[in-house]
C-alpha cells in the first residue's frame, strides 16, 4: 500500500464543494438562525442529548478498539486537524455523526452496524468525513440539526414538530455540506474506490451484501445519475426525492467524488503538500 500524503497546512475552502459555499452565504442571510433552531431545544437539552450520547457509547482509545483509534489519529494527521473523541455506539441504522457543543471537546460518534459492513479503510473514510464537519466549522449549522434528529428519534411524538423546524435552507445546507465532508474523506485515504464503496454499501449493504457488491457497477450507476433525469420530470423526481433528506442521495454523492477525484484541483491540492527532500545537488525534489 502506498504512503498517503499528509497535507500540512491544509485549509477548509481549499476542498470545500461550490455547493457548500453557496448554501453557507445564503444561510448566514438568514437572521439569528443559528439562535432559533439552539433556543428551540433549549441549553438543557443540549446537554441532556451530550450526555446521553456518552453514556450509551464506546469511548475508543489506546487500550480501547485501538485499531480505530489508529485510523483516527492516521486521518487527524492526513487533514491536519486536532483529534476529537470517537465513540461507537450500539445501533440497527448505520450512521455516523459529529456532535460539537458549545464549551465540549467535539466528537464522533459511529453506529456498530455501519462498522460491521465495512473494510477498516472505509471506516477510516467514514471517519474522515465527520472530520470534514469539524475542520471546516460545520457545527454552527451542523449541532443544532443533529439535536433536532436526535430529538426526533428519542422523542417519536414530536418527531412531525421537529421535521417542521428544520427550515428548507437548513437542509439544502446539510446536504451541501456533505459533499465537502465526501471530499475530506477521498483526502484522508486517497483512494476514491474506497469513498465509492463506503457509499455503495450505504446504499445496499448489509453483513452478507456487502463483500458481494460490485463497485465498477455502481461507479458505473453513478455516471449514468445525470442521463436518466435530464429531462424536466426527472429534475421533478429528484428535487421531491431530496427535499427532506439530511444526505444527498448515495449515487449523486459518488458521482460527485468521482469527478473530483480525477479533477486537476484535487491533484494539484495532493501534489502541493507532498514532502521534499534535499538533493545530493542542493537541489529540492518530491517524495
Amino acid at each position: 500500500m502506498s504512503l498517503k500524503t499528509p497535507l500540512i497546512g491544509l485549509k477548509a475552502d481549499s476542498f470545500r464543494h461550490p455547493l457548500d459555499l453557496e448554501a453557507t452565504k445564503t444561510l448566514k442571510q438568514i437572521p439569528g438562525l443559528d439562535m432559533m433552531v439552539r433556543n428551540l431545544l433549549g441549553p438543557m437539552a443540549e446537554q441532556v442529548f451530550y450526555v446521553e450520547n456518552i453514556a450509551s457509547s464506546v469511548l475508543v482509545g489506546e487500550n480501547q478498539l485501538p485499531d480505530l483509534y489508529k485510523l483516527l489519529l492516521e486521518a487527524c494527521k492526513i487533514l491536519d486537524i486536532e483529534p476529537p473523541q470517537l465513540y461507537i455506539r450500539q445501533h440497527p441504522a448505520p450512521n455516523a455523526y459529529t456532535f460539537a457543543m458549545r464549551g465540549q471537546q467535539p466528537f464522533i460518534v459511529v453506529h456498530t452496524s455501519l462498522i460491521d459492513i465495512l473494510t477498516p479503510q472505509e471506516i477510516q473514510a467514514v471517519i474522515a468525513h465527520e472530520l470534514g464537519h469539524l475542520k471546516c466549522d460545520h457545527s454552527v449549522y451542523l449541532t443544532p440539526v443533529n439535536l433536532l434528529i436526535l430529538a426526533a428519534a428519542i422523542l417519536p411524538n414530536v418527531g412531525s414538530f421537529i421535521a417542521q423546524a428544520i427550515q428548507t435552507q437548513l437542509l439544502e445546507w446539510v446536504r451541501c455540506a456533505e459533499f465537502t465532508c465526501d471530499r475530506a474523506a477521498l483526502l484522508a485515504t486517497q483512494d476514491p474506490k474506497v469513498v465509492m464503496s463506503v457509499l455503495m454499501k450505504l446504499a445496499g449493504g448489509s453483513p452478507t451484501l456487502a463483500p458481494q457488491l460490485n463497485l465498477d457497477a455502481f461507479v458505473a450507476q453513478a455516471r449514468a445519475y445525470d442521463d436518466i433525469s435530464k429531462n424536466e420530470l426527472g429534475e421533478m423526481v429528484k428535487a421531491a426525492r431530496t427535499a427532506q433528506l439530511t444526505h444527498p442521495v448515495p449515487v449523486l454523492r459518488a458521482r460527485e467524488i468521482d469527478r473530483w477525484a480525477s479533477s486537476k484541483e484535487y491533484q494539484n491540492l495532493l501534489y502541493n503538500h507532498k514532502p521534499t527532500e534535499l538533493t545530493s545537488k542542493g537541489g529540492w525534489r518530491n517524495w
